[in-house]
C-alpha cells in the first residue's frame, strides 16, 4: 500500500505540472485586479455549447489564483464546453500572527467578488463568448473553490438582509463541487486547510452569524441539482467533510449526489492527465447536456 502522504505529494505534483493555459478573452467584473473572468471558447462540436463556470480553490489564500486551474478548463473547453475561470479576491500575502502560511480569505470582498462576478457571467459571455450558451450554466468548483460554487447557487436561501441574497434561485442546470469545504463544522473540527475556515469567517465573536451566511452546509434546501465528487483518500479535504454536507441535505429534504472515487486524493480531480478529471467532465456533462 502506498505511503498516503507520498501519494497525495505525487498528485498535486501531476495536477501542478501542466502548463498554464491562456484564455481566449479575459473581462473584468470590477474595479479590482482580482475581479476578472477567464472565458475559454468550446475546442470544436456545436456553435452553442454550454457553460462551465469554474472556481478554484487554494483554501482562500492569496498565492492560489486562477492559474492553476487553467489546464482543467482548458480540458473542459476540449470536451465541448464553453468555460468561465473566475478569479475573486483572497487572503493577505502577508502570513497570520504566530502562523507560516498566509490568511485564508477577505471578509467580506471574497464573497462580494463572487456575487458579482455570477452575476455578471451572462453578460459578460454574451460579449466575449458567443459559443456559450447561458441558459445552459453549470457550476463547478476545487475545494475552497467548491464551497464557493455550493454558496453560489444557494444564495436565494440566504438568510434574509444578506446583502448577496438573492430573490429567487439563479438560472443554473446544477452544481458539480470537487471536494467541496461544505460542511464548516466537520471541516473545522479536522483543521481542514490548517484552519482556513476560521480565517475566512474573520473576527471569532462573529464566527456563527457569519457562518450561517456561507457555510453551505447551513444554506439547504436549494432546489438545485448538486453533485458531490470527492476522492476517498483525500488528506486535504477529507470525504467525511462531503459525507455531512450530504447528511445535512437529505436531513433537509435534498438529494444529494456524492461521487467517491477510490484510490484518489485531492488533486487528480482538477488534472487532465488522472482519469478522475474524466469522471469530473461527464458529471458535468450529465447536467449540461
Amino acid at each position: 500500500m502506498p505511503d498516503p502522504a507520498a501519494r497525495d505529494a505525487a498528485e498535486e505534483a501531476s495536477a501542478f505540472s501542466h502548463p498554464a493555459v491562456a484564455p481566449d478573452a479575459t473581462a473584468a467584473y470590477g474595479d479590482h485586479p482580482d475581479q476578472v473572468i477567464d472565458f475559454y471558447a468550446p475546442r470544436g462540436g456545436p456553435s452553442r455549447a454550454p457553460l462551465v463556470v469554474a472556481l478554484h480553490g487554494g483554501a482562500w489564500r492569496a498565492p492560489y489564483d486562477r492559474q492553476h486551474l487553467t489546464p482543467f478548463v482548458d480540458f473542459l473547453a476540449r470536451r465541448g464546453f464553453a468555460v468561465a475561470n473566475v478569479e475573486y479576491r483572497r487572503g493577505s500575502d502577508i502570513p497570520r500572527q504566530g502562523g507560516a502560511a498566509p490568511v485564508a480569505g477577505r471578509w467580506p470582498e471574497t464573497f462580494d467578488d463572487v456575487a458579482a462576478a455570477l452575476d455578471a457571467v451572462p453578460e459578460l459571455a454574451a460579449a466575449h463568448l458567443p459559443q456559450a450558451d447561458t441558459g445552459r450554466i453549470v457550476l463547478t468548483g476545487h475545494s475552497a473553490g467548491g464551497q464557493l460554487a455550493l454558496w453560489a447557487a444557494a444564495r436565494h436561501v440566504l438568510p434574509a438582509g444578506s446583502p448577496w441574497r438573492l430573490p429567487a434561485a439563479p438560472a443554473l442546470r446544477g452544481v458539480v463541487a470537487l471536494a467541496p469545504i461544505a460542511h464548516f463544522g466537520r471541516a473545522v473540527e479536522l483543521g481542514v486547510c490548517g484552519g482556513a475556515v476560521a480565517e475566512l469567517l474573520g473576527d471569532p465573536s462573529s464566527y456563527e452569524e457569519r457562518a450561517a451566511h456561507t457555510d453551505p452546509s447551513a444554506l439547504l434546501p436549494t432546489g438545485i441539482a448538486t453533485t458531490v465528487v470527492q476522492g476517498r483518500e483525500d488528506l486535504d479535504v477529507p470525504y467525511t467533510v462531503a459525507d455531512a454536507y450530504a447528511e445535512a441535505a437529505a436531513k433537509a429534504g435534498e438529494t444529494v449526489g456524492l461521487t467517491l472515487l477510490e484510490e484518489v486524493g485531492h488533486f487528480p480531480l482538477i488534472d487532465p492527465a488522472a482519469d478522475a478529471c474524466a469522471v469530473v467532465a461527464e458529471e458535468i456533462a450529465q447536467l449540461a447536456w
